[in-house]
């Protein structure tokens, strides 16, 4: 079992719109998958479809609650949601001085059977808090998105540094399995200058996948369905099957 957080703490990244499509492109190659909202704004849980989550994945860390208890099937093939909701906001102030805070979802995702699922997949808030550092503490794989701007790569170095932090104090398995360039604008020599300089930077932990700016992508959280089923010929469906090919690829080194 793959156990990947999807994170950037800059806001557009692409972050959410990355985990739920992945995670339907991975579906579609017979990868039995679990996606974890863990962004107090659960915009990934209302993207499947899923309206009435209760206090959702909170219970996991205020109830000792089960990873697998919360896991809900959705109508995309092959892929399961652990739901969040707008409780989460809450979640800092909950935990504050509350002893080893930082790895709660680690202990619960150990007691998962490694067969259970293919890929976890984990869409964390935008920012490095609790969460997000539940998430790096928790997981084996951090897959970045990084908007095609170049005021993103600053975000990018600072998330970087806080992964060698989380590495040394509380997770030295996590690795940074790839970096990806969305929201790329093929017609402006700007992104094509980002993603030339990110690739300069940050060398083979770019994927070659880039996720190119595209109307469909934006218009499918409204009608809760992946890229993947609500217009399977789009540029946006194209850009995130070969990323789950790409992934998929990596099985067996990971």
């Amino acid at each position: 079992m793959r156990t990947l957080a999807i994170a950037n703490q800059k806001g557009g990244s692409g972050k959410t719109t990355t985990s739920v499509n992945l995670a339907a492109a991975l579906g579609e190659q017979n990868r039995r998958v679990l996606m974890v909202d863990l962004d107090p704004q659960h915009s990934a849980t209302s993207w499947f479809g899923i309206r009435d989550a209760g206090k959702g994945v909170l219970g996991i860390f205020v109830d000792g609650g089960s990873l697998l208890d919360f896991a809900q099937e959705t109508e995309v093939p092959g892929v399961e949601v652990a739901p969040s909701s707008a409780w989460l906001v809450g979640v800092e102030k909950i935990l504050a001085g509350e002893l080893g805070a930082e790895t709660i979802l680690r202990r619960q995702l150990a007691k998962v059977p490694a067969d259970r699922w293919d890929y976890v997949l984990i869409d964390c808030p935008p920012t490095l808090g609790i969460l997000t550092i539940n998430a790096l503490a928790a997981v084996r794989e951090l897959l970045v998105p990084v908007e095609a701007h170049v005021m993103a790569l600053a975000g990018l170095a600072q998330l970087l540094h806080t992964v060698e932090v989380v590495q040394e104090r509380l997770n030295p398995d996590l690795q940074v399995t790839g970096v990806l360039a969305c929201r790329v604008d093929s017609r402006t020599r700007h992104a094509k200058e980002v993603v030339d300089m990110l690739r300069e930077r940050e060398g083979s932990l770019v994927f070659e996948t880039v996720i190119r700016e595209n109307i469909r992508l934006a218009e499918c959280p409204s009608f809760g369905q992946p890229i993947t089923r609500y217009d399977s010929k789009s540029h946006g469906a194209a850009d995130y099957r070969a990323l789950a090919q790409e992934v998929i690829s990596q099985e067996g080194r990971k």
